[in-house]
């Protein structure tokens, strides 16, 4: 079934962005592995070529262009290539909404433009310690003394954590009889603030991820970010597009996947001849062939609800477990397929597999995504 979600202009973009990660990102995976984090110069490049908070306005860089088709593209593309880290959706599809929503127009012009030239890279801290899924637990303070905000606290498993120039940190400031939660920006420097190391992970190696320590620092007023006091509410905002983003990827993933192992059982002969002549091996690709197109198609039709305005918490989280649980399904029994040689890291399924295992978790982990659907669903 074709699918009808892009024009000719999306897939223009589709072709320059894959050209730009091969060329840029690619030969270096390995190394990126190694280091536990992309390259800056990459990151840079990025921003040059356009590739970097596209949704700004022209003055600040980007090309004002809000159509999460674009990000959609982008995402399919880094998972196509074998590309490692989560810096793109990260700072397009999860960013940019704080700071094109929510920030001041000096906000816009201190920020935005390095932003936009990969100068810039931002984080976004939620998750504490105690605190993941469940962000009306945080404790993490931000105290008013005077024209400052006093920060004390600590976040963890934070994306871009370790190498942020800008952290934006939810932080408990005590409007409305204790339960105001604030959005302030900090950035690098910031007496107070501390960036730990990138965590060893089982998985996306090369996307640092750390944890963020707060003690005593002083953030100017002026770094604020939306309204004082609501911060949990556009935390709980901008989660559909989040979780959209993961399903996204989840998808583009096992499609990846699916496409490996055709060519592999096309490829490798066992018992007289090709594994995709078994019949059973033949009922394993149909399953994950039509699942795929199935929820592909309530994918597609989530991000043009997006595009609306129309997306609802429910529908972005059914898209976010289901599609993750069809991810890691579709995964692992490929892996299988390959046998032996789907442990061997030199193999592509064995590190999508690898990879995969947090879509399930990060962006509100799936049970508390079942939850949130079947509150909407029963009322």
């Amino acid at each position: 079934m074709r699918r009808t979600l892009y024009t000719e202009e999306h897939e223009a973009f589709r072709k320059a962005f894959r050209a730009f990660i091969d060329h840029a990102a690619v030969p270096h995976v390995e190394a990126w592995e190694e280091a536990g984090t992309v390259d800056r110069e990459f990151i840079r490049a990025a921003g040059e070529g356009g590739f970097l908070g596209f949704e700004f306005a022209p003055e600040f860089g980007g090309l004002g262009i809000s159509d999460f088709r674009y990000n959609a593209v982008m995402t399919e593309e880094v998972v196509a290539s074998g590309m490692v880290g989560d810096l793109f959706s990260m700072q397009n599809d999860i960013i940019v909404p704080y700071l094109r929503d929510l920030a001041t127009p000096e906000q816009q012009q201190r920020w935005l433009p390095g932003f936009t030239r990969g100068e810039c890279v931002t984080a976004l801290g939620l998750t504490e310690p105690g605190a993941g899924s469940d962000l009306a637990a945080i404790k993490s303070t931000g105290r008013r003394e005077g024209d400052h905000l006093v920060l004390n606290g600590q976040k963890t498993f934070i994306t871009s954590g370790a190498t942020c120039d800008l952290a934006i940190v939810l932080v408990r400031t005590g409007e409305r009889d204790g339960r105001g939660t604030t959005f302030v920006a900090v950035e690098n420097g910031t007496p107070g603030f501390e960036r730990g190391r990138p965590m060893h992970k089982i998985g996306r190696k090369a996307q640092d991820t750390a944890e963020l320590f707060f003690t005593d620092c002083r953030v100017p007023v002026t770094n604020i970010i939306g309204e004082p006091g609501r911060g949990f509410g556009c935390a709980i905002a901008n989660l559909p597009r989040e979780r959209l983003s993961i399903a996204v990827a989840a998808i583009a993933s096992a499609r990846q996947a699916l496409e490996l192992g055709l060519d592999h059982v096309r490829q490798r002969d066992a018992f007289g001849g090709p594994l995709a002549q078994l019949q059973s091996v033949r009922m394993q690709i149909a399953e994950m062939h039509t699942d795929i197109a199935v929820l592909g198609e309530y994918v597609d039709r989530c991000v043009l609800a997006l595009n609306d305005g129309e997306l609802t918490a429910a529908e972005a989280a059914g898209a976010k477990y289901k599609a993750t649980e069809l991810q890691w399904e579709v995964l692992d029994r490929v892996l299988q397929l390959f046998g032996g040689y789907g442990y061997i890291e030199e193999y592509p399924i064995a590190r999508m597999w690898r990879d995969a295992r947090i879509q399930r978790i990060y962006g509100g982990s799936n049970e508390v995504m079942k939850d949130l659907v079947g509150r909407a669903v029963v009322g």
